[in-house]
């Protein structure tokens, strides 16, 4: 049976945590953190208005994110409404197209599928209305506007793979409750592609054949009961490449049709569903890319628009449907203009309307004829807007003839979202940021001037180095009217306690160093540089390459020189990018092979400096020049999954790497985990003072690694700790009952490491009975079990690794201490914080997957030496260790990000800043998260709490009040000389 704390025991353990654990202020929120709360890049088939309820005016603005992210967003303000993260915490990386997402006119409803799930959510309120899962994995979503029922229905075409062929499932859901209405079932290997339909029909598209030499198959069904009614495949094989040239099969018109070009881009094929033949169109010579762009409105004119994309313009064409034939004829065309550009389609009753933004403008057309409606110029931009995709809504003003409002929101190629309204940009979100990949930390260049005079000065005489001085102090001069008026806020701001921003925006650091940049990289290819000081705003953001669609940019490895201000990021496909850290200028990149070459990178000495060093594949690193040799022993994986020890020797110019020593797990186990201590990770004591005031000297040796292995057959953990230099394991413990199935995280620092994992605990006191849930296991190192002693190496100044064992004075094993406590949550992203000298105690950051926030564990709490069955001594209590209970609760006060909903966090980063309370920390992922905290509390800075106006004012007070006194006291001692006797 697990123990329940007394109420002694908790007051006990709340007084040991710091107060800055113990306590959150309202008025930090905003001021010392910052959020960016995104989306993802919006899709062009999963973005629309929708207007939520049938009474209200406006529309709110829908999408599904290329990081599986739904979400509804006000076109007003550009805030977020709500958003459901349909992908999941523990999702692969995403790829475009995976997910869909529908509204029904006029419901208050939006369907989404994500993988092998439907959802159902309220247009409104973002609630679950229905949720059903089915096996297999969506392959589209389409709503049926008509059905014999009031209601409108969703249908979702699955395929379930077996081994050699696969089954196509069509399931018709009951909109309000997710029931199947019907399903449709054809075992195949044709390739089930899009669900469409019109008034009378439903029609499957399949791709049939063999990848290279597709052709297409259309089945019809009965919207009634979901029977076969017919089967027709149009065109001949070789017609199709791949299921990515399709473009279009329009959904819910009056002549759905289905399109697709050749390879070579010169011919447009047109089909309308339901008939054998299908039509051909050429197209713009030097086409690289088409889009169609149709109603998906069953009372809308069967109009649709073609939208051809060369290297450097693109045009419209426009084209009409003859619902009797099924011809096609072309309308009208929209002249070729230059640049990016994007068209969009809407719909008022019958009417069809087509929107074009270009870099400069925003058009409105009807699909009747070419004639303008309206042209705004955009306005309210620095740069031009580069739109790759947009949806728009159009509303025609009543009582006018021809006056219309349009509204458009576009994502552009620098990634982020635009909303036009009327040619005036109304907002832009930064959903670039999103996906990130790497994050690093990296302080505010100084002037480069100021530098190279300083540089100057240090190599001159002394009296040309006081003259250079005394010229650049007089120099200086012409800043000194912007600094005195810069006085007043400062003062103001001191009083007050706030900040100060930097003037016309330019970076500048701060005595505390709470103004720092962090490079972040995402996997679309955009580098930014954010400025923490100033809410996580992008300063700068340069795209390294351009990732082709569907993949992402695999980054090994980021590194940031200080001395230079540069940034190195080296992806796997051999490719690279050096950047300034200021303002983000590409100095130089390269960009990925068709081939992955890296393994991983590690930051290595070398005899010119620190650098990141390019692991191969299979661990192999190659030769290198003596210069750019590592220093240190390289850790890394050989082809089997093995660890392997490298050196380098050095001959004359060359250095060779030769392997030290190689470690591989037990047969059947597999590494899930490597934890190393940070490169910053200052330890200000070389032990730890007891109660009973004597000293436990910490096991400080900076060659460690802690590896995790599980045996998925046998469901059991072991934890390793390595020494980098012999390989030797220094510590091991063996954990059963852990899922194999969910993540394993360590982190390690100074002298102690941590494992999370979830897994079945048999309890020692009633083997009956089980503990089942996610576990934290934390170990603390030490030179000796006993207090005042320092092991088998005594006082050595020196020691080597690759001594023998089983010598008195050779390698010192450590005395390990564990415990293990169960999370009341699942955890991730483990991090650990950091100070400049780590006098600090320190705090495990760890993400919650489940409550989308970021938790600040004190050591304190998993301090490994707490009683066990026991209260603690006073001596115990003393030193701040408190009874142990196993259960670890999600206390809303150690959670960081207070309130706020931060989904999607893959990694978190720590920097110490400049006093030694404070640590920062940034989280990325789907969102963007910032903050400073002080695990100690603010020893070293005054806090906003301090009234500083009170201070001001006394002193003021004192300041009058002597003035005021000083001529009396003066008079009255003089009255006192002169009336003394003589």
């Amino acid at each position: 049976m697990l123990a329940i704390p007394s109420a002694t025991t908790l007051l006990v353990g709340l007084l040991a945590l710091p107060s800055g654990v113990r306590a959150v202020f309202r008025d930090e929120v905003g001021h010392i953190d910052y959020h960016h709360q995104l989306l993802g890049l919006p899709q062009r088939e999963t973005t629309f208005f929708h207007r939520p309820r049938k009474d209200d005016q406006g529309s709110l603005l829908y999408t599904l994110s290329d990081e599986g992210v739904l979400g509804a967003v006000n076109p007003g303000t550009g805030g977020v409404v709500w958003r459901q993260f349909l992908a999941g915490e523990n999702k692969d990386e995403t790829t475009v197209g995976e997910g869909f997402a529908r509204a029904g006119e006029g419901e208050g409803w939006v369907a989404s599928a994500y993988g092998g799930e439907v959802h159902a959510w309220d247009a409104v309120t973002g609630r679950n209305k229905f949720w059903a899962r089915f096996p297999g994995k969506v392959k589209d979503l389409e709503v049926m506007e008509m059905t014999e029922a009031e209601r409108k229905d969703v249908l979702v075409l699955f395929e379930e793979e077996e081994e050699e062929k696969g089954e196509t499932v069509l399931r018709r859901l009951n909109a309000a409750d997710g029931s199947v209405v019907w399903e449709f079932r054809e075992v195949t290997k044709d390739v089930p592609l899009q669900v469409s339909t019109n008034v009378e029909k439903v029609f499957v598209v399949f791709l049939k054949g063999t990848k290279g030499g597709y052709s297409l198959k259309v089945t019809t069904l009965d919207t009634l009961t979901g029977k076969r009614l017919d089967e027709l495949v149009i065109g001949t094989k070789a017609n199709l490449n791949d299921e990515q040239d399709i473009m279009l099969v329009g959904a819910n018109s009056a002549a759905p049709i289905v399109a697709w070009t050749d390879a070579d881009h010169t011919t447009l094929r047109v089909n309308v569903l339901g008939l054998k033949t299908s039509q051909e169109f050429p197209l713009v010579e030097g086409t690289v890319e088409v889009e169609i762009h149709a109603p998906h409105l069953i009372q809308s004119q069967p109009h649709f628009l073609v939208h051809t994309k060369t290297a450097t313009g693109n045009k419209g064409e426009v084209y009409h449907i003859d619902l009797k034939t099924g011809h096609i004829a072309k309308a009208y065309e929209l002249p070729l203009l230059p640049g990016k550009g994007a068209f969009a389609t809407s719909s008022i009753s019958a009417n069809v309307y087509f929107t074009r933004i270009t870099e400069d403008e925003l058009i409105l057309v009807s699909s009747q004829s070419h004639g303008v409606l309206g042209r705004w110029p955009l306005k309210n931009t620095n740069s031009k807007i580069a739109p790759i995709h947009a949806v728009s809504e159009v509303i025609k003003k009543a009582g006018t003839d021809g006056n219309y409002a349009v509204r458009s929101a576009a994502l552009t190629a620098d990634d982020e979202w635009a909303l036009v309204r009327n040619g005036e940009v109304g907002w832009t979100r930064p959903e670039g940021l999103s996906g990130g990949v790497a994050a690093i930390f990296a302080e505010i260049p100084e002037s480069e001037e100021l530098a190279k005079s300083l540089e100057q000065e240090a190599h001159s005489n002394p009296v040309q180095a006081y003259i250079h001085r005394v010229k650049r102090h007089i120099n200086d001069l012409q800043y000194l009217p912007g600094y005195l008026n810069n006085v007043p806020a400062r003062l103001i701001s001191s009083i007050a306690g706030t900040d100060v921003t930097s003037s016309a925006g330019k970076l500048s650091r701060d005595s505390f160093g709470f103004h720092k940049l962090v490079i972040l990289v995402t996997k679309r290819g955009m580098v930014y540089g954010l400025d923490i000081g100033n809410s996580g705003a992008a300063v700068w953001r340069k795209r390294a390459f351009q990732i082709p669609k569907g993949q992402k940019w695999d980054v090994k490895g980021i590194q940031v020189d200080e001395s230079s201000g540069q940034v190195t990021i080296l992806g796997a496909k051999n490719d690279f990018a050096v950047l300034k850290t200021e303002t983000g200028q590409i100095l130089s990149a390269k960009a990925p092979s068709s081939e992955a070459t890296t393994q991983s990178t590690a930051l290595v000495d070398t005899a010119s400096g620190q650098r990141l060093l390019r692991i191969g594949r299979d661990g192999k690193i190659g030769s290198l020049p003596v210069d750019k040799a590592p220093k240190q022993t390289v850790v890394t994986r050989g082809p089997d999954g093995e660890l392997k020890g490298v050196v380098f020797l050095a001959d004359e110019k060359t250095a060779h790497e030769s392997t030290s020593w190689t470690f591989s797990v037990p047969e059947g186990q597999r590494i899930v985990s490597i934890a190393t201590r940070p490169s910053h990770d200052a330890v200000a004591s070389i032990g730890r003072v007891l109660g009973d005031r004597t000293v436990k000297y910490k096991y400080l040796n900076p060659n460690t690694i802690v590896v995790a292995a599980i045996d998925d057959k046998a469901w059991t953990l072991t934890v390793y700790l390595l020494d980098t230099v012999s390989g030797q394991i220094l510590s091991s413990a063996k954990y059963n009952g852990v899922d194999p199935t969910k993540s394993v995280e360590c982190a390690m620092a100074e002298n102690w490491f941590v494992c999370s994992f979830f897994g079945q605990y048999t309890l020692r006191e009633n083997s009956a009975q089980s503990l089942r849930g996610y576990q934290i296991v934390v170990s603390d190192l030490y030179e000796s079990e006993e207090a005042n002693d320092r092991g088998p190496l005594g006082d050595a100044s020196t020691f080597s690794s690759l001594d023998p064992v089983d010598v008195p004075t050779g390698v010192a094993l450590p005395s390990v201490v564990s415990q293990t406590y169960v999370m009341g949550a699942p955890i991730s992203a483990l991090q650990v914080s950091q100070t400049r000298q780590g006098i600090t105690s320190r705090q495990l950051l760890a993400y919650l997957p489940e409550s989308h926030g970021i938790m600040a564990i004190p050591k304190m709490l998993l301090e490994p030496r707490r009683p066990v069955g026991r209260d603690a001594t006073p001596a115990e209590m003393e030193e701040g260790l408190f009874k142990y209970h196993p259960a670890i609760e999600i206390d809303p006060k150690s959670v960081i990000t207070h309130e706020r909903d931060v989904i999607g966090i893959k990694k978190i980063i720590t920097s110490p800043a400049i006093v030694e309370s404070t640590s920062l920390v940034f989280a990325y992922g789907v969102d963007i998260f910032g903050t400073r905290v002080t695990p100690s509390f603010l020893f070293d800075i005054l806090g906003k709490g301090f009234n500083k106006v009170s201070l001001v004012s006394t002193v003021l007070a004192l300041f009058v009040g002597v003035t005021m006194l000083a001529p009396m006291v003066r008079k009255k001692q003089i009255n006192l000389r002169w009336s003394a006797p003589m």
